[in-house]
């Protein structure tokens, strides 16, 4: 067995001492529920018989209360591409629920809205937000005391942190994440990036655009690049909370069928009443916490998950902050390169040996805790190998002793980058997040005047209007949740790709965020305090030389200090 990294011992260590309190006080919250919350056997008679009223075949079985009952909780809607397989889901997990001898109901809906659609638009400001709606509904579905389990049904981008962080406050409960897969590869994503530049540049219209984005997203399925949706599974993977495999299986095979069966009866084996309870509070421990921090750093997964991994751990009193991914980054190369950090999609990358070699390489570097409490038996190791169909039974073959695509995946020893590509700036701007893995380390350090703007759809018309043709970094404030809900802004990926071709130094800095599509443009992100309210990026203005630099960690206005503790904030926009 191999020994733990020792940095990642030491963030562990510090992760469990920071959190005692709130995961003791957690824990007892957990136990309290399991002996004495709300459950079948406590509901008066009217409480359960309008639980079971409308149960069809399965009434007599809950009215009993002798097997367990499931709760599934779904983000189904067939508008987006990821949610939309999941119409048929409930019914045939009834009928899996059956086979297993428990039974199942549809707990509840969440919202799930897509960054992808509302993009640039006035919908993206509820985006962050509607996290905390998922949260909310998934309590509420959970809250009717119908349950001893849970099936989580939800895949992109604040859907699974929203379900997490809503179904740990029943952490006494078994739960399994059931994923849906990625649609098949299309339009080759930087062939997608191309048309777009072109676009930005006015070289193309508006019709060669569309049908460019339709040839890429063009089936059900998560979309196949490298984002937060993709990277969420990734993380469910490492945290244990899938079966083996699940996570990139597209739609609509018979493999993917039998994946969500065995989601289904491994919930029987896991319930309260036999002898392998495994609740989902315990299943999420600091340990777990701290692989999904190695594996986003692994992969070159989403900056999304620097706002949502440590809201998870929080749910279950864990504490986990921006320094400790910095250390993490440190220690951990980066082994996967999938678009935007490289050529291929998460197909590919499945193909290549996906998510059973990364972890397999990764617990046989030390920079996993294979010993955690997963769902499925054997600890992580069991996520070192493939679910596939022998005949029509599921079986697991073991992760390839080696990468099948080199320019997708790499052993640890031969790494595409020697850290994680996730750095923590800081400076009088203050404290940000940087994603350096898609971007080349001649950029890493990027010191020029700034443009500042309040509105993004202001730096496309000074781009068009050919006023960013320099060295520039351009900064965007008045972006964080309390002004207006920290929208994602990838429009501004396309000109400020273009300033950059035409050979300038360009970062973007904002309070604001660009997640796991970010790309080749540096940008300090999630700049906290935000501007509104006090934030110290309310004092830049257009001229200031801005220093960002991944290399020492730094973010800084090269402004003479008693200029700039003397200096006004800026009005923040209607």
């Amino acid at each position: 067995m191999t020994d733990l990294h020792p940095i990642i011992s030491s963030v562990t260590s510090r992760v469990v001492e920071r959190s005692a309190a709130g995961r003791r006080a957690y824990l007892e919250l957990i136990e309290r529920e399991r002996d004495g919350g709300v459950d079948r056997p406590r509901l008066s008679c009217g409480n359960l018989a309008h639980g079971f009223a409308a149960s069809g075949a399965d009434k007599p079985a809950i009215r009993a209360g002798g097997a367990m009952n499931v709760g599934i909780v779904t983000a189904y809607n067939d508008m987006l591409s990821a949610h939309q397989p999941y119409g048929g889901y409930p019914e045939r997990m009834k009928l899996w629920a059956r086979e297993a001898g428990i039974t199942a109901q549809v707990a509840g809906g969440v919202p799930a809205m897509c960054d992808g659609v509302t993009q640039g638009q006035r919908g993206m400001e509820l985006s962050l937000f509607s996290r905390d709606v998922i949260a909310l509904s998934t309590a509420v579905a959970l809250s009717h005391g119908m349950f001893e389990g849970a099936a989580l049904l939800g895949i992109c981008d604040k859907i699974v942190p929203g379900l997490l962080i809503g179904a740990l406050r029943f952490g006494h409960l078994p739960m399994v994440l059931v994923p849906a897969g990625p649609m098949p590869s299309g339009l080759a994503n930087k062939e997608k990036q191309r048309v777009r530049q072109l676009y930005a540049e006015g070289k193309v219209g508006r019709a060669e655009l569309l049908e460019a984005e339709a040839a890429s997203y063009h089936d059900a399925g998560t979309c196949t690049f490298y984002g937060t949706a993709n990277s969420n599974q990734m993380m469910m993977e490492v945290m244990g909370l899938h079966v083996p495999g699940a996570a990139f299986i597209n739609p609509g095979t018979k493999l993917r069928q039998e994946v969500t069966r065995a989601a289904v009866h491994r919930l029987a084996a896991i319930g309260w009443g036999g002898e392998d309870y495994r609740p989902i509070g315990r299943v999420i421990d600091e340990k777990a916490i701290v692989n999904a921090a190695v594996g986003l750093l692994a992969t070159g997964g989403s900056t999304n998950h620097a706002i949502h991994l440590p809201a998870i751990a929080r749910a279950a009193g864990i504490v986990i902050d921006w320094e400790d991914l910095d250390r993490l980054s440190s220690a951990v190369p980066l082994i996967a390169r999938v678009y935007p950090n490289g050529s291929g999609d998460v197909n590919h990358f499945q193909a290549a040996g996906g998510m059973a070699y990364v972890i397999s390489t990764l617990l046989d570097a030390g920079l996993l805790h294979g010993d955690i409490l997963t769902i499925w038996q054997g600890g992580l190791r069991a996520y070192a190998a493939d679910p596939v169909l022998a005949g029509d039974s599921l079986a697991w073959q073991p992760a390839p002793a080696d990468p099948l695509d080199p320019q997708m995946l790499r052993p640890v020893a031969d790494p595409f980058q020697p850290d994680g590509g996730m750095r923590l700036l800081q400076g009088n701007l203050g404290r940000a997040t940087m994603k350096t893995s898609a971007v080349d380390p001649s950029r890493w350090t990027i010191e020029a005047p700034a443009r500042v703007f309040h509105d993004q759809d202001d730096v496309n018309r000074a781009f068009k209007a050919g006023e960013l043709d320099r060295d520039v970094v351009v900064v965007v404030r008045f972006q964080g949740p309390r002004a207006n809900g920290m929208p994602e802004l990838h429009k501004l990926t396309p000109p400020l790709g273009v300033l950059q071709d035409k050979g300038f130094k360009v970062a973007l800095v904002t309070d604001g965020r660009m997640s796991g599509a970010s790309g080749k443009v540096p940008a300090a992100i999630h700049i906290t305090p935000e501007a509104l309210g006090g934030g110290p990026l309310a004092r830049l203005r257009d001229g200031d030389v801005v220093r960002v630099c991944a290399a020492t960690g730094t973010l800084q206005a090269l402004v003479d200090e008693a200029e700039w503790a003397s200096r006004p904030e800026a009005a923040p926009p209607r």
